[in-house]
C-alpha cells in the first residue's frame, strides 16, 4: 500500500497539489471561471455527504429504538439505494468523460486521475460491501430477524465508509477544481 492509497492517506499527494496552491478553495466561487456545472458537481459531492449522513442518523436512531421498523426499513432502502445507485452513475461520468478531458487539459496532473480512478474502484468495493450489510438488514426486518445485529453491522459500514468517501470527495475536488479553473473548461 502506498501514500496514495485512499485508505491511507491525508491530502493528495504535494505534487498533485501545484495548481490548488494557485487557486485555494477560498477563492474558487468567486473566481470567472467558477461556471454553473462546476457549482452543480460540487454541490452533488455535498449531497453525497448529506445522504450519508442522514443514512447514519437513521440507522443509530432505529437502534436507539426511536424509529419504527417498517419506517426504518423504508428510509435504509430509499436513502441506500439512492447514495449507492448516485455515486455508481457519478464515478461513471468522471471516469468516461470528465477526467480524460481534465487530464488532457493539464497532462502535469494526469497522475492524479489516475489516482482518483483507483479510489473509485476502492469505493466500488466499499459500496458493495455497504449494499451486502444493507440487504442483510432489510432482510432480517422482513424476516423479524436479529435486527440491532444487522443494524449494528450496517453503522459500522456507513461509520467506516464516511472518512473513506469524504477523503475521496476532497482530494478529487482539490484536484479537478483549480484544472478547471486554470484552463477556463466548459463541459
Amino acid at each position: 500500500m502506498s501514500e496514495s492509497d485512499l485508505a491511507r492517506r491525508a491530502h493528495l499527494p504535494d505534487a498533485l497539489r501545484v495548481l490548488l496552491e494557485q487557486y485555494p478553495r477560498a477563492l474558487w466561487q468567486g473566481h470567472g471561471n467558477f461556471d454553473g456545472l462546476t457549482r452543480f458537481w460540487l454541490e452533488r459531492h455535498l449531497m453525497f455527504r448529506r445522504a450519508l449522513a442522514q443514512w447514519q442518523a437513521e440507522t443509530r436512531g432505529f437502534l436507539d429504538n426511536d424509529r419504527a421498523p417498517r419506517a426504518h426499513a423504508q428510509a435504509t432502502a430509499r436513502l441506500g439505494g439512492f447514495l449507492i445507485n448516485e455515486l455508481h452513475g457519478h464515478h461513471h461520468i468522471e471516469d468516461t468523460h470528465y477526467f480524460p478531458v481534465l487530464s488532457a487539459a493539464e497532462t502535469r496532473l494526469a497522475r492524479g486521475f489516475d489516482l482518483l480512478d483507483a479510489d473509485h474502484h476502492a469505493l466500488e468495493r466499499e459500496l458493495a460491501a455497504l449494499t451486502d450489510r444493507a440487504n442483510a438488514h432489510l432482510h432480517a426486518l422482513q424476516q423479524a430477524g436479529d435486527t440491532a445485529r444487522t443494524a449494528g453491522a450496517m453503522l459500522a459500514q456507513l461509520d467506516s465508509f464516511a472518512p473513506f468517501l469524504n477523503r475521496h470527495l476532497v482530494d478529487e475536488e482539490d484536484l479537478v477544481v483549480p484544472v478547471i479553473l486554470h484552463h477556463a473548461l466548459r463541459f
